[in-house]
């Protein structure tokens, strides 16, 4: 059981290094450094993957803000284990600056950024002139910054911050979220004019840790590697990339 826990531990870390690999090579030109993570629906796991991503940009050397925008339902604190005394509505309204108010993780280079409970109108902070402002400042002091927001089919936060940053990935939970549900989900992210550079298939048993590339038909069974016949070409979605990411051991820590 241990031997299978490391091995799950270890499937999800290279999952998560192929994940950052391939956002690097998404514009190598003009590197995306804001970047939103979010879900279609509740409980995919989108917060997890952003720390996670946060965890292996830090260990690359560079420098990460990671910024709770899920201001209706928090859980990066919990995740992070840290919890700060102010956060993000009191830097916009200008009552404590950006220094004080975040927090520097254990880990060299990460960085967190916490929401306070119950801000009025995310939507409109979210889409204010001040906010804006913000998202310039922190890009200028960090080398990525990772926003967290609501799922995509529940509130309208995802859309409002995908248009404003570099790039968006859709976290999607295996077997739990539908089909119709992602491709809503997905064009509701590119009317707003989101750049979303890919998927993150998330939860899913696999046999081999080198397996994080994966694709689904409209029935949501798994495609065979090499089919490339133009039923299954059509039953794809028309996203950059989806990187597989494997279940979490039990009982695992960040």
């Amino acid at each position: 059981m241990a031997r299978k826990k490391s091995q799950n531990q270890q499937a999800v870390q290279n999952s998560i290094k192929t994940l950052l690999a391939n956002i690097r090579f998404a514009s190598v030109d003009n590197p995306m450094r804001t970047l939103v993570v979010t879900s279609t629906v509740p409980n995919e796991g989108k917060s997890t993957i952003t720390a996670q991503l946060a965890q292996a940009i830090a260990a690359g050397g560079k420098s990460v803000l990671v910024v709770e925008c899920d201001m209706r339902k928090r859980s990066l604190a919990g995740i992070l284990n840290v919890h700060p005394e102010v956060g993000l509505h009191a830097v916009l309204a200008d009552e404590e600056p950006l220094n004080q108010a975040i927090v520097a993780l254990p880990q060299q280079g990460l960085y967190f950024l916490d929401a306070e409970p119950h801000i009025p109108n995310p939507p409109d902070l979210l889409s204010s002139k001040r906010f804006g402002r913000f998202i310039g400042m922190v890009s200028r002091e960090f080398d990525y910054v990772l926003f967290d927001t609501p799922p995509v089919g529940t509130f309208i936060d995802a859309a409002i911050l995908s248009s404003l940053v570099d790039g968006t990935v859709l976290v999607v939970r295996d077997n739990f979220t539908k089909r119709d549900q992602v491709r809503a989900a997905f064009e509701q992210l590119r009317k707003a004019d989101a750049n979303v550079i890919g998927a993150v298939l998330n939860d899913c048993e696999v046999e081999s840790s080198e397996y994080y590339y994966a694709y689904y038909n409209k029935d949501g069974k798994r495609m065979k590697h090499g089919d490339s016949s133009p039923a299954a070409a059509q039953d794809t979605f028309d996203m950059d990339s989806s990187i597989v990411v494997p279940q979490n051991p039990r009982g695992s820590r960040l």
